[in-house]
């Protein structure tokens, strides 16, 4: 029986692994919109990138492997949107269902919050499969809205379910 995942900062030796479980969604699935796999290059731009700004970029580790990855990234980039951030979870195929996700979506909610974000979005493929809906809903988040259409890949087009949670009081 494998022990329970660790969620820590991703580092640079994770980024290989990070890549493969985004390219895996990028080729096989609709969860996102990229059509190119990110490079270990950008992927580690973006580690770096996030770093920068203070904000989470974690890895669930399972026994040293990668099962999974969650950042919190800028939502905008008009500096008016800085105290507002995007989540983003992605799972290696292998990792569902095994409550990765929540360790993963709950260390990213509490590491924006000590960053100082506000409010967190998140933008949902809809895919048909309510898993990431639910998942955010456990966290407070609420639908915010849907954008009608907005995504075309393998052949199909897709809607985005729009959601939101806030992180601290707005500003006044």
């Amino acid at each position: 029986m494998k022990s329970p995942a660790v969620v820590r900062p991703a580092t640079p030796e994770d980024v290989k692994a990070v890549a493969e479980i985004g390219a895996h969604y990028v080729n096989h699935s609709v969860a996102t919109f990229d059509e190119t796999p990110r490079t270990i290059a950008d992927w580690q731009r973006w580690l770096d990138d996030l770093a920068g700004r203070g904000l989470p970029f974690l890895v669930a580790d399972l026994s040293g492997e990668v099962a999974g990855y969650a950042y919190a990234g800028p939502w905008r980039p008009k500096p008016a949107y800085r105290y507002t951030v995007e989540d983003t979870i992605y799972l290696s195929p292998g990792h569902l269902g095994q409550g990765l996700g929540t360790a993963l979506l709950g260390e990213v909610v509490t590491r924006s919050i000590a960053a100082g974000m506000r409010q967190m979005i998140a933008v949902i493929a809809d895919t048909g499969d309510p898993a990431s809906a639910t998942l955010h809903r456990r966290f407070g988040f609420v639908e915010a809205g849907r954008l009608t259409g907005v995504g075309f890949k393998h052949g199909r087009s897709i809607d985005t379910l729009l959601m939101q949670r806030p992180l601290l009081p707005a500003h006044d």
